[in-house]
């Protein structure tokens, strides 16, 4: 798979603290299929710096995800049918089997490079903020 282009070419996903201040953005593609979402990242042996694959859901739920086949490492922000983050999983085991989530209920889960979180300052409590698409699960 291609490298995933800027935001200017397609969906993004803005991350904006509780003070409106944007920490980061990033150009995302959108899981919001089954298929789409069992795949995820796997098999994928790069992921640029300002991109991430952006996992929508039907609903909101307790999340799980792991990182078979994945050999990027990974930051995971699970966030609640409002956008708001409320938990991330920093530097997810590349090849790992172990399931990794966090409390609550999520319904959006973005996933970027591992790092990407502490470098913007990124924190549970700040929101996302969608331009390009419309966050519907299709499936």
């Amino acid at each position: 798979m291609p490298a995933l282009l800027g935001c200017a070419r397609g969906p993004c996903v803005a991350v904006v603290a509780p003070d409106g201040k944007r920490r980061a953005s990033v150009a995302v593609e959108v899981a919001d299929t089954e298929p789409q979402r069992e795949v995820g990242l796997m098999f994928r042996k790069h992921l640029d710096n300002e991109a991430g694959m952006l996992f929508v859901f039907k609903d909101a739920a307790h999340r799980n995800f792991w990182m078979h086949n994945t050999a990027i490492p990974l930051d995971m922000l699970f966030a609640d049918s409002g956008g708001r983050v409320i938990g991330i999983v920093a530097n997810a085991e590349p090849f790992s089997d172990k399931e990794v989530g966090a409390e609550g209920a999520a319904e959006y889960v973005l996933e970027v490079n591992g790092g990407f979180c502490a470098k913007n300052g990124i924190k549970p409590g700040d929101r996302f903020d969608f331009s390009g698409f419309s966050p519907h699960a299709r499936e």
